[in-house]
């Protein structure tokens, strides 16, 4: 089915994958021009059908950031003529992303249908005149007919998440009196402005799609039907494809994390396709091609949008298509190195590929000499760093002291929310075997091993940090990694130590279930239901040396989840607490110099990590050892890191 051509009235698209639209961190300034072209015809030699590109706004008001980019002017179409041509010579085609941000631009020019400042932005818009409204109208027409002339294929108007044209369709955000307010023929008038005029300006073959928020997530947004109404009405005013969108930015709900089940949004791209008679595309948590295939089939879409996954395998489809699908890198939704890096304003990249984004700097050129290289480690660093070598030209033998692949990777696939983690070990395995790397298990590093190899990479990982909590009555502290591996019993009043990344998903691994089904994630988060609150078969406390708020180190787009699965299953939090000792009476703490017994069965140790690092010495380590990942700093668990070091000493060696 994902092979499948779609056949527009004037257009062909070779198959039905598109490459959903994110932002890189390239699309700002000429001197990005090369990269993004090369990461756009990566994607396009690797298969995909249709191109979404960033974000770009028609006018200086809708930009997302002062220095984000716009299209709206000759420089833009001769800037972009480079990302068109790389696409059209690998047969793909490429759609030009027009977003004009509304309330959520992030500076003081801002405007929107209404003067309703975004709880997400310090900003308050200025509330849009007919005026302003009818010239945004033509910034979006003038900005089609370029990218026209730069050779798109067509542009997506972006209408959903909670920019500018949701917020005219939302009573939420649109408290207007006129002729662009109240009903709701006067609200999605403004979208339709746009369609009609982007469609007079430009040829028959010239693909519109529009991205429709058929879910809003906030309160007073669109109803179902209202939706169904602008559908209708869109694909009427010139719409080619419909693109679905799930959720606004401020909405408190995940849409796109690894806790989210994969297809969990496929029954709103079949409500919107039940509707309309143009294609649908579906979107959010579809990495795989069998997941794919399956909301093909069952005919929930036309046409599947993959945005991230594009990012890790830019070879994902023909993989696909070449019956290689052991070999597609899997997407596993953490966010890490595309939306963090994107809100933090650093570039993105891929934490299972950190080549996305970064093709021309970090390519995998073959070696003049091939070596005889030894990885110590088959966690996450030391499987990346074989996979890589071997690719290069190295004879690589794979040293790992326990009887299986993954370190860390291990344990992370057995809390709930990080299921796809275990893509990413299958995809390990497989290319292991593929590129007939020597493997060698229940083997422990030895220094006279060195003397065989020219190259040895140490991957050793970490260990956890062990409590020293006095403790009695036969009670002890258990370490995170066996708690995970179910190698203890566990009471019902449980304290957990440390409020990192580890202490979080430990809350997650004690309260939610074991396998997410997307039934409860719907009624977990109140999706188009009323939220149901959590069964509390434990009484959860988490505690932390250090003053201030918890979770405040997690990732920028997936902490605030965290946190509210917490407060969700009513995890007592307590910050500035000393651990004094654990018995049969409880566990003893000094809180803010008082001290108090937490009356507590169990007590877990997620007080981070140390280096497994007794098998070198660090500071002395002569030039062909290397150190990556945990082994060489286990300050955070950081698998990103990790597997970019890998790439790195590939690179070098």
């Amino acid at each position: 089915m994902l092979e499948q051509q779609l056949q527009l009235p004037h257009n062909t698209l070779r198959n039905r994958l598109v490459m959903g639209s994110m932002h890189t961190g390239l699309e700002e300034g000429w001197h990005n021009r090369k990269k993004l072209a090369a990461f756009y015809e990566a994607r396009a030699k690797g298969g995909v059908g249709l191109i979404i590109t960033g974000g770009y706004s028609p006018n200086l008001r809708g930009k997302l950031t002062p220095i984000a980019s716009s299209f709206n002017s000759f420089y833009d179409v001769i800037k972009h003529k480079a990302y068109t041509d790389a696409v059209h010579r690998h047969g793909g085609k490429i759609c030009l992303q027009l977003l004009h941000a509304g309330r959520y631009a992030y500076h003081p020019f801002n405007t929107a249908p209404s003067a309703i400042k975004a709880p997400i932005n310090p900003y308050k818009p200025k509330a849009m005149s007919i005026g302003m409204i009818k010239s945004t109208v033509k910034d979006f027409a003038n900005s089609a007919r370029l990218a026209e002339k730069a050779g798109y294929d067509g542009v997506e108007i972006m209408g959903s998440e909670g920019y500018l044209i949701n917020e005219f369709m939302a009573p939420h955000t649109n408290k207007r009196q006129d002729m662009y307010g109240g009903t709701l023929e006067n609200r999605m008038r403004f979208a339709l402005d746009i369609v009609k005029a982007v469609r007079e300006v430009v040829s028959p073959e010239f693909m519109i799609v529009f991205r429709i928020s058929v879910m809003d997530l906030i309160p007073n947004g669109s109803t179902k039907d209202e939706v169904t109404e602008q559908a209708r009405a869109l694909v009427a005013a010139g719409v080619d494809i419909l693109n679905t969108g799930i959720g606004w930015h401020e909405a408190r709900v995940p849409t796109i994390a690894s806790m989210v089940p994969p297809g969990a949004f496929r029954e709103a791209s079949e409500r919107l396709k039940s509707a309309v008679d143009v294609p649908v595309i579906a979107v959010n948590r579809i990495n795989t091609p069998e997941l794919a295939n399956e909301i093909l089939e069952a005919k929930q879409a036309d046409m599947i949008s993959m945005a991230r996954p594009m990012l890790a395998d830019p070879e994902f489809f023909n993989k696909y298509a070449q019956n290689r699908r052991e070999e597609i890198n899997v997407c596993i939704g953490c966010n890490q190195g595309c939306l963090d890096h994107v809100f933090k304003g650093q570039r993105a990249t891929c934490l299972v590929n950190p080549q996305a984004c970064f093709e021309l700097e970090m390519p995998l050129d073959k070696a003049t000499k091939q070596k005889q290289v030894l990885v110590v480690g088959a966690g996450p660093a030391g499987l990346a760093a074989a996979i890589y070598l071997q690719k290069k030209g190295h004879q690589v033998t794979l040293i790992e002291r326990g009887d299986e692949v993954g370190g860390q990777f291990k344990l992370a696939r057995r809390v709930p929310g990080k299921e796809d983690f275990q893509h990413t070990l299958n995809y390990f395995k497989f290319e292991l075997q593929r590129l007939k790397v020597n493997v060698q298990f229940n083997t422990e590093y030895r220094a006279e091993m060195a003397k065989d190899y020219d190259d040895v990479v140490f991957a050793s990982g970490v260990r956890p940090r062990m409590s020293k909590i006095e403790c009695s009555d036969d009670k002890r502290v258990f370490a995170y990694d066996e708690v995970i591996r179910k190698e203890v019993e566990l009471g019902n009043k449980i304290a957990i130590l440390g409020a990192g990344g580890i202490g979080f998903d430990m809350v997650a691994f004690l309260s939610e279930p074991e396998v997410p089904s997307i039934a409860h994630f719907k009624t977990q988060w109140g999706i188009e239901c009323e939220p149901q609150p959590a069964k509390l078969e434990r009484k959860i406390y988490m505690l932390k040396r250090s003053e201030g708020s918890f979770g405040k180190d997690l990732g920028k787009t997936t902490g605030w989840i965290h946190r509210a699965v917490a407060k969700h299953h009513q995890v007592e939090q307590i910050a500035e607490c000393e651990y004094l000792s654990f018995g049969a009476h409880g566990l003893t703490v000094k809180h803010k110099g008082e001290e108090k017994v937490l009356d507590v069965d169990t007590v877990i140790a997620c007080i981070g990590q140390e280096s497994n690092d007794s098998l070198f010495d660090k500071a002395g380590l002569p030039a062909n050892h290397h150190v990556i990942g945990g082994a060489k700093l286990a300050a955070a668990i950081d698998a990103k890191r990790a597997i970019a070091e890998a790439l790195a000493v590939a690179r070098k060696i």
